[in-house]
This record gives structure tokens, C-alpha cells and sequence, in this order.
């Protein structure tokens, strides 16, 4: 039987950072990905975007992971060439009624460390952006974009080069904690037993369905799972914006916003619709509602302009109706075993704060 130091489950964003993390540390890592490639869900299907850290209740994980992540992560972009740009963001008010909530959130930016914040008016906002139609904005000079997969080829080549596996194509079919240590039971092509000293858990989507295979941890410390699609819409040419655009909030999400990709063209989205399964299918009759909702703040939005482009699926631990949940980082001081770190509910901003999140995770492990 293979013997390893730390097993890290899952190729996305996180868990590539945090084999990273812990490769440069000096130990030995293996991560284990099920599917063909890294970062083929939650970490390719989303906006993008690096958050500032605006809307997050203030001490949360969300917050203070998004605020000290996002500076790592453009230090890191930057030391490793990974295309990213900090372009700015205007969240609009689009109607008077909207502006105690703008206000809201603009307090809530600068309790949790966003001091550069700048409210402005609705006639200053459109100076910014001429085709930006609102009541009054915020403006975010913090929020950017980035080049996800580029990120995520950086990390796998940075933990590989201090010496950490990339198994792909290896599902985990099973755990046993042992006490001191683990088994784990790996499918696919080529199926192995390892011994571990640590697990990471920061399988996505599938966290919490392996947390509950998992023997020898008790089923009370994993969380039930609630799946959020959010739907992207594409359109066709360009816009005529520079700076990402964001409305209010609604009780889904962050309402369906206008974000920037590297190349200057535009995508829209999420509108959230809560599922059973796992299932990508843009439907593109939802196209009649994205067109009102963005017509909000572009009011010259071209009949016929939305195309269906992606769908991502969210981890999320509370469900319709129910405020939004902070990250669970889950080690042995609650769950009581030894050298696992579960995480769950890991969605947006977790890309942002995917090296802060991998920080946090080496400073819980324990190899003793």
C-alpha cells in the first residue's frame, strides 16, 4: 500500500491552491481529481471575477478570506504572469427606492477592510460608463478578472515542481479513518490503496457525499447540500462598458450582473434556480427574464442580442429562502478526527479567496 503524507481531494481552484501550499511546506502531496482534467466544475464555471469583499457579513470567513485572498491573489497573478486585470466595478442602484440598500452594502465593504469605496451619483456613474443607466453606484477599483484555468495551470505546475502528485482520473471510492491516519480506496483506470496522514476534503460539489462515505466520521458533522445553478448568457459583439457592472443583490445571489472577460466581451449572469441534480443545460427561454433584468441598467440592450453560454453549479449549505451561508472549514477540533480538513460550501468567493483559503488549511492540519 502507498504511503503519503497529505491527500488532497479535488483539482479545483481550492484544492489546487492548497496542495500548493502544503508542497511548498515540504510535504509530501498527492492530489486526487476524478474527472479527465483539473478545475472542470465550480472552478470554470463562474464570472471570473475577483471580489473586493464587499457583501459578506463583517468576521465571516467569506469576508476576511475574500479581503486578505484577493490581495494574494493579484501579488500571485502577477509573480507568475497569470492574465488578470484590475478593471473596477460600478454596483448600481437603478432606481431610488435601491439606495439605502446601496448604502448598506457600501458600510458593510469598508467594516470588513474595502476602504476604497467611493459612492457616487447617478450622473457620475454615467460619466464612468455613458451607457449605464442608475440611480446611484458604488465604485469597487479593487474587484478584476482573471484567467481561471491560466491560475489553476499555475498552481498545479508551482505544487508540482516542489513535488506534489496530480492523480487524475482517480475517484475516491472510499475512506476509512483509522485513528492515526487514513485508507483511502481510489476507482478508475488504475485503482490504488493509500495511506495518508491528512486528508483534504475540498472536493467541490461532491464534498459533503464523501464526507458521508467517509468511515469514522460522524454523519452529524456533514452539513445537508443545496444545489444553485446559475445560468450565463452571452451577447453578441461588444459592449460598450469597461468596468464590470452590478446590480443590487436578491436573496439568490448577486443578481445578474455584467462581467468582462480578458478579451473585452460579455457575459450575464447568474440568474439562480435552485436543482436536484447536477445538470449544465442552459435553457434558452430563460433568456426573457435576463433581458429585463439588465435592461435595468443597459436600457440599450438589442432585442436578440442573449445568447445560452454556460451554466455553474454552486456547493451551497443553505437552502431557498434561508440567509446565506458562510464556508465551513471543518477541522478535528469540530468533527473530533484527526488530520482531516473537510470543506464545504466552498462557491463564490472562493476563487478569490482560494490562497487564503489554502493558508488557513495548512495551519489546521495536523501531521503529528
Amino acid at each position: 500500500m502507498d504511503q503519503i503524507e497529505c491527500a488532497v481531494i479535488g483539482a479545483g481552484v481550492v484544492g489546487l491552491a492548497v496542495a500548493r501550499t502544503l508542497a511548498a511546506r515540504g510535504r509530501e502531496v498527492i492530489v486526487l481529481e476524478a474527472a479527465e482534467a483539473i478545475g472542470t466544475s465550480t472552478s470554470s464555471r463562474n464570472s471570473e471575477v475577483i471580489h473586493a469583499g464587499l457583501y459578506y457579513p463583517r468576521g465571516s470567513l467569506k469576508a476576511t478570506l475574500c479581503v486578505r485572498g484577493r490581495e494574494m491573489l493579484y501579488d500571485y497573478c502577477a509573480s507568475r504572469n497569470v492574465a488578470h486585470a484590475r478593471c473596477g466595478k460600478l454596483l448600481v442602484a437603478t432606481a431610488p427606492n435601491q439606495i439605502p440598500q446601496l448604502e448598506a452594502i457600501l458600510a458593510r465593504g469598508k467594516e470588513n477592510g474595502v476602504f476604497d469605496l467611493t459612492r457616487i451619483s447617478g450622473s457620475e456613474a454615467l460619466a464612468l460608463e455613458p451607457a449605464l443607466e442608475c440611480a446611484a453606484a458604488v465604485y469597487s477599483p479593487q474587484t478584476g478578472i482573471v484567467d481561471s484555468h491560466q491560475l489553476m495551470l499555475a498552481l498545479q505546475g508551482d505544487a508540482e515542481r516542489d513535488g506534489a502528485v496530480i492523480a487524475l482520473k482517480s475517484p475516491v471510492e472510499s475512506i476509512d479513518a483509522l485513528g492515526k491516519g487514513f485508507v483511502i480506496r481510489t476507482g478508475g483506470d488504475a485503482p490504488i490503496d493509500i495511506r495518508a496522514t491528512c486528508v483534504i476534503n475540498s472536493a467541490g460539489l461532491y464534498a459533503t457525499q464523501l464526507a458521508r462515505r467517509m468511515r469514522g466520521l460522524d454523519a452529524r458533522h456533514v452539513p445537508p447540500l443545496y444545489l444553485a445553478r446559475g445560468n450565463y448568457f452571452s451577447v453578441s459583439g461588444r459592449v460598450p462598458f469597461s468596468r464590470l457592472i452590478y446590480p443590487m443583490p436578491n436573496d439568490a445571489g448577486l443578481g445578474v450582473h455584467l462581467t468582462l472577460d480578458l478579451g473585452g466581451q460579455a457575459r450575464f449572469g447568474p440568474d439562480v434556480e435552485w436543482i436536484d441534480a447536477i445538470d449544465y443545460d442552459v435553457d434558452p427561454r430563460r433568456a426573457d427574464a435576463f433581458y429585463a433584468q439588465i435592461r435595468s441598467y443597459w436600457p440599450a440592450l438589442p432585442d436578440g442580442s442573449l445568447q445560452p453560454a454556460y451554466a455553474g453549479i454552486r456547493p451551497k449549505l443553505s437552502g431557498p429562502g434561508e440567509s446565506a451561508a458562510d464556508f465551513m472549514i471543518q477541522g478535528a477540533a469540530s468533527h473530533g478526527v484527526r488530520g482531516l480538513v473537510n470543506l464545504f460550501g466552498i462557491e463564490s468567493p472562493g476563487l478569490t479567496a482560494s490562497l487564503a483559503i489554502a493558508q488557513r488549511v495548512c495551519e489546521m492540519v495536523s501531521f503529528d
